[in-house]
């Protein structure tokens, strides 16, 4: 494999990490955008990553980079900030729909280093970079005395749950996002 960078992300990253958001939450991107196409949802994560204090800026997220190029990313924040990371977004879609209460399911427990997406581009899936920042998401979170580490894989996406298995994480519930299921798996954390 070429070599493989794991680093966080930085502005310059809003293209790249805003797609990436986008491939790992689909529909989810419209709920939290309150956009209603794919370019304008990209847009809307973009700016999203370029301010501070949300769930999708660029501070909750690592990328790895393969020769320069962004390849995938991993964003994560700990469950107990949640709501603080999620207000911003809610003040957004208040101004964007004219919902004065709008839904953001809760999708991490307040005991949790969540992994809210994780997402490499196709060119270079297949490649361990996925295990990799899954990894680095992991040693960070022990570091921070986190212990355990959580994410939500929707039901059918059998191979992302077999991958999640294999190194550590099992199910302990079935949540509801955006009116999907999905199954909640946790792992661990071994402080450093």
């Amino acid at each position: 494999m070429d070599k493989l960078n794991i680093r966080a992300a930085t502005i310059h990253d809003a293209e790249p990490a805003a797609r990436l958001i986008y491939e790992a939450i689909h529909d989810i991107a419209y709920q939290l955008t309150g956009e209603t196409t794919a370019e304008d949802a990209l847009s809307a994560l973009a700016e999203l990553f370029r301010q501070e204090g949300n769930r999708f800026s660029s501070k909750q997220i690592l990328v790895a980079e393969v020769e320069g190029s962004a390849a995938g990313i991993i964003l994560c924040y700990h469950g107990s900030e949640a709501d603080k990371l999620d207000a911003p977004i809610a003040e957004r879609l208040r101004q964007r729909t004219g919902n004065p209460n709008p839904q953001i399911d809760k999708e991490a427990d307040e005991d949790e280093y969540y992994i809210d997406s994780i997402a490499v581009f196709p060119e270079y899936r297949g490649r361990g970079i996925a295990k990799a920042l899954l990894a680095a998401a992991e040693e960070a979170g022990a570091a921070l005395g986190y212990g355990r580490i959580a994410l939500n894989v929707e039901y059918g996406n059998d191979s992302a749950a077999r991958l999640y298995r294999s190194i550590g994480y099992e199910s302990d519930k079935t949540i509801t996002i955006n009116n999907s299921s999905f199954y909640h798996m946790v792992k661990p954390l071994t402080s450093l």
